[in-house]
């Protein structure tokens, strides 16, 4: 399906916004749900979310968009709220990184 085609196209920007704040709010709140576990998941993280609105067109720089996902500046949160990955996550990052589609690298 081209993206012309894709009904997500249709979505209106007011509501699909406030899904993505929600999203993110979530996100926050569940610190427990560990950026690797989540690439490990489902290919992407809360730094993945950071580069996307910067491909969208945000304009500040790496730092403020990750600050602006994580609610907090990314060297405070990794020290608050990440843990060591162990070599599980990691192969499992890997292996669920090799399944993403071109637009999502």
């Amino acid at each position: 399906m081209s993206q012309s085609q894709d009904p997500l196209d249709q979505l209106d920007d007011a509501v699909a916004a406030a899904a993505f704040r929600r999203l993110v709010r979530h996100l926050r709140h569940r610190h427990d749900a560990q950026n690797i576990d989540l690439m490990g998941l489902a290919g992407f993280c809360r730094n993945c979310l950071a580069d996307w609105i910067r491909d969208a067109g945000y304009e500040g720089d790496k730092a403020a968009a990750r600050e602006l996902i994580h609610g907090m500046p990314a060297e405070e949160w990794k020290a608050t709220r990440q843990t060591p990955a162990t070599q599980e996550q990691i192969e499992r990052m890997e292996a669920s990184l090799r399944k993403n589609g071109p637009d999502l690298r």
